[in-house]
């Protein structure tokens, strides 16, 4: 009978791999530390304008919540936020200060609307305007995100679908708990607060979520998105900066 090998064994052999990039998980670097403690920094956006807009409602109870776990929370204010690539760059006053909250926070949340089926426009050209890099920052990568849509019909998952995609695309570590709030008219009073309600508890679950993720990775957010592809793309770089320095 043929000798039995551990899988381990048959499955070891990877000669496409640089092992001088590829020391495996560094489990210091992801596990030891003093955690940081100043309080986590928030950044909520929401997606309509409107004078008694419910997302930007419902991202206000975000902001009481997650102030009553700890956490710094600052809002934007998309008005007169300019669309992309109409006549204006990032160095617009709008543009500027989303950037920098952007780059501020150590999560967000987003809130929109579900409009014909997607989030609105207000919402994507919010996140359209966050650059996936700037020089060498990455703005969003590793941060935490947590998504919201409020409906004025039945209950519906479209826009928070649509943005956990873009919150993939802006590499950030997007929670499993999202809230969607159906028929959002019924679920305010005439004051903008939200009724009691299990819609309501959602909301609380989401943001509580969030707070544990983003307190969890925060302070090793650079190594958990550290990839072997980008390591292996800047060696090669350098080296070929370094023959074209000794070539000349």
């Amino acid at each position: 009978m043929p000798k039995e090998t551990a899988l381990s064994d048959q499955h070891s052999d990877t000669p496409n791999i640089d092992d001088a990039l590829f020391p495996g998980i560094d489990r210091d670097r992801l596990f030891s530390g003093a955690p940081s403690v100043h309080p986590a920094r928030i950044l909520i956006l929401y997606g309509s304008l409107r004078a008694r807009s419910y997302s930007r409602l419902a991202a206000e109870e975000a902001v009481r919540i997650l102030t009553r776990l700890g956490a710094e929370v600052r809002m934007f204010n998309p008005s007169g936020l300019p669309l992309v690539d109409d006549g204006v760059d990032a160095t617009h006053p709008k543009v500027r200060e989303l950037r920098d909250l952007a780059s501020w926070c150590e999560g967000m949340v987003w809130s929109s609307p579900e409009r014909h089926g997607a989030m609105t426009g207000l919402m994507k050209t919010q996140i359209d305007w966050i650059p996936l890099s700037e020089g060498a920052v990455r703005p969003t990568q590793g941060k935490t995100l947590a998504v919201m849509q409020v409906s004025g019909g039945s209950q519906s998952f479209n826009a928070v679908n649509q943005m956990r995609v873009l919150g993939r695309w802006m590499r950030m570590l997007t929670i499993p708990n999202q809230s969607s709030i159906p028929k959002a008219f019924q679920e305010f009073d005439e004051a903008g607060r939200m009724r009691p309600s299990p819609l309501y508890d959602r909301i609380v679950d989401v943001m509580e979520e969030l707070m544990k993720f983003t307190l969890l990775t925060r302070d090793r957010a650079d190594y958990l998105v550290d990839r072997y592809s980008e390591r292996k793309e800047s060696a090669e770089a350098l080296m070929k900066r370094v023959n074209l320095s000794a070539a000349t």
